[in-house]
């Protein structure tokens, strides 16, 4: 377990290696002033503001159209406050930041904390071996693996080591739903290990775990903290695009720490730098049972957006469903939009009720990123509860499903690009046990994105 460091008062324990408006100090009855003459915190600008430029030293953005302007009562002035991060208090010119810079949590070293007792492949080790020896290292590594390469697995050797020398570990995604699937997992791997899952309303959160699961905003409260962070999906939405995100992460690491990205779809600017050697990387080019990614077939829908409007499915996607291989899979299916997905729930229980009679209503839903039930529907699906589940893209990584056949609705909509594409095909075919999966892209024009994620998963089949 964590040790809090020694004369550190037990009540501040839920600032050590944070970052704090002070606003959040007082309302824990702590004296600013007091905690810098205890050399504690350090104070520092909320803004750094030039002639032509603005940034918030808190999220680092420099988005001026993010800026706006309040009048300050403390001062009776008025004073530039940053939009990008009020969610998580408001940031004004004139209020300073306090980092932590006295002592950190330690953990004692501990041999075999790992509990897990599977075995990797040979591809399996080598990216688990490189990913070690950066941890030894205190270096950088992108482990690149296809989609079901069970990246998951091959990270638990190089956190091992570091538990071994004592160091806090951070695991932080895009998505708060992989940060839910992890936890469990994690869990049961590192058993005696104190552990936390950070993410909008979650409810674990242990101050000072040595192993924290974490969405990437989260990291905005940390300063100087982890000595290994474990970047998952790196190439995703949100934090690729979107400048905060890798600030925020950087900062949360100690000046000598190790970071490794995982990714199964490296951007254009990550393959340019792994080919320059710029970046580290290692390959992982099958997935951990050996058999290919599914590759997806196009089907043409030449009514598919006067079916949509009308809250239907096109025919063509009920002509594939009554030949399917494997009826007795789930069918997870992908639309564009909230606002389709709720169009055709109702008019897709009712077909799909008479294509299996043993199918009723409640085994058919629908989720999306602000459905509050999201956690609960995507648990039955995997137990199995529902046989189809309709989703926005919310649902395109990070989670693992047996046995699915995969669906893609209106796939030449902009938002299905490449990558995201790639990683949808990616939730067929996982399990060993049914290795296999159709993936189908329903369409009324192919897409540029469409043919190269067809292109990138037979290629990524030829790579041995």
């Amino acid at each position: 377990m964590n040790k809090t460091p020694q004369n550190i008062p037990g009540h501040l324990a839920s600032f050590i290696g944070k970052v704090a408006l002070k606003d959040q100090l007082i309302e824990h009855d702590l004296n600013p002033s007091e905690l810098i003459n205890q050399q504690y915190i350090e104070s520092m600008p909320s803004m750094t503001k030039g002639l032509f430029k603005i940034i918030c030293n808190r999220c680092g953005n420099q988005t001026r159209s993010l800026f706006g302007k309040i009048d300050c009562k403390r001062c009776d002035r008025t004073h530039s406050y940053c939009k990008k991060c009020i969610q998580m208090g408001r940031v004004l010119e004139c209020t300073p930041l306090y980092k932590w810079i006295g002592p950190q949590f330690t953990y004692p070293p501990q041999m075999n904390a790992c509990n897990w007792d599977g075995t990797l492949t040979n591809a399996q080790q080598q990216a688990a071996n490189r990913a070690t020896q950066s941890v030894i290292e205190h270096s950088n590594l992108l482990i690149w693996g296809v989609c079901g390469a069970g990246k998951t697995e091959m990270l638990f050797p190089a956190i091992t080591k570091a538990i071994e020398l004592g160091e806090r570990i951070c695991l932080a995604t895009p998505r708060s739903d992989v940060v839910r699937e992890l936890t469990p997992r994690f869990q049961e791997v590192f058993p005696n290990i104190s552990l936390q899952s950070l993410y909008a309303g979650s409810e674990n959160v242990f101050e000072g775990a040595q192993l924290t699961l974490s969405t990437t905003h989260q990291l905005i409260h940390y300063y100087h903290t982890f000595d290994t962070m474990i970047i998952d999906e790196v190439d995703a939405f949100p934090y690729h695009g979107d400048d905060m995100l890798p600030f925020v992460t950087h900062r949360s690491v100690k000046k000598k720490s190790t970071t490794i990205y995982l990714t199964a779809t490296p951007r254009k600017e990550d393959v340019t730098d792994m080919r320059n050697g710029k970046l580290p990387f290692v390959f992982v080019p099958r997935r951990y049972h050996g058999v290919d990614l599914p590759v997806p077939t196009f089907q043409l829908s030449f009514n598919l957006q006067s079916s949509l409007q009308i809250g239907k499915l096109p025919p063509s996607f009920y002509q594939w469903l009554q030949q399917r291989t494997k009826k007795e899979r789930q069918l997870l299916i992908f639309v564009p939009t909230i606002s389709l997905a709720e169009k055709i729930l109702s008019h897709t229980q009712e077909v799909l009720v008479k294509e299996k009679a043993a199918l009723i209503e409640e085994r058919v839903s629908f989720v999306h990123a602000k459905d509050d039930t999201r956690k609960e529907k995507v648990h039955k699906f995997r137990e199995k509860q529902l046989d189809v589940l309709i989703t926005t893209a919310i649902l395109e990584r990070g989670v693992t499903f047996p046995a699915i056949d995969v669906a893609i609705i209106d796939a030449g909509h902009e938002v299905f690009d490449e990558a995201a594409l790639v990683q949808i095909a990616g939730r067929a075919g996982r399990s060993k046990h049914d290795p296999f999966g159709e993936v189908v892209f329903f369409h009324d024009g192919k897409s540029r994105a469409m043919v190269q994620a067809k292109k990138s998963i037979i290629k990524m089949n030829k790579m041995k």
